[in-house]
C-alpha cells in the first residue's frame, strides 16, 4: 500500500495505545517510531525524518495540542493526527484550527483512522 520507507511516529503515554496502533501502521507496512512522550519525540530524529504524527492529547509534561504548536513554531509541517479519551469540542476546535489531520476518540474506529492516515501521507506527498 505504502513505500516502507514512510514512518509515521506515534506519541502516547499509554504503551497498549503505542503497541496497538504500531501494528495498525506495520498493517499497512509502514515504519512506526514509538515515543511515551512528547518530550522524547522532540528529541528524536524521528522529529524531523517522520511523514506524519499520530499523537495523545493528554500526557504528562507536554500535551499533544502543545507538540503541534511545537512543531508549527518550528516550522515543521508533519501532518498531526490527535487521540483522545477525553474528547472536548473545544479541544477538538483548536485541533482543527491549528491544522490537524484528525481527532479521535479512543477508541477509534481503525477503518476510519487509516483513512486519515491515508489522507494525511498523501497531503505530506504534495507538500514535500
Amino acid at each position: 500500500m505504502f513505500s516502507s520507507k514512510l514512518t509515521v511516529a506515534v506519541v502516547d503515554d499509554d504503551e497498549a495505545v503505542r503497541d496497538a496502533l504500531s501494528n495498525l501502521l506495520a498493517s499497512l507496512d509502514l515504519g512506526v517510531a514509538t515515543f511515551a512522550s512528547a518530550e522524547d519525540f522532540l528529541a528524536s530524529s524521528a522529529c524531523h525524518a517522520a511523514a506524519c504524527l499520530i499523537t495523545d492529547v493528554q500526557m504528562p509534561g507536554m500535551s499533544g495540542l502543545d507538540l503541534q504548536r511545537h512543531l508549527i513554531g518550528d516550522g515543521n509541517r508533519m501532518p498531526v493526527i490527535l487521540i483522545t479519551a477525553f474528547p472536548r469540542d473545544h479541544v477538538r476546535q483548536q485541533a482543527e484550527a491549528d491544522g490537524a489531520f484528525g481527532f479521535f476518540a479512543k477508541p477509534f474506529d481503525g477503518g476510519l483512522m487509516i483513512d486519515c492516515i491515508e489522507r494525511a501521507l498523501a497531503a505530506k506527498g504534495a507538500n514535500g
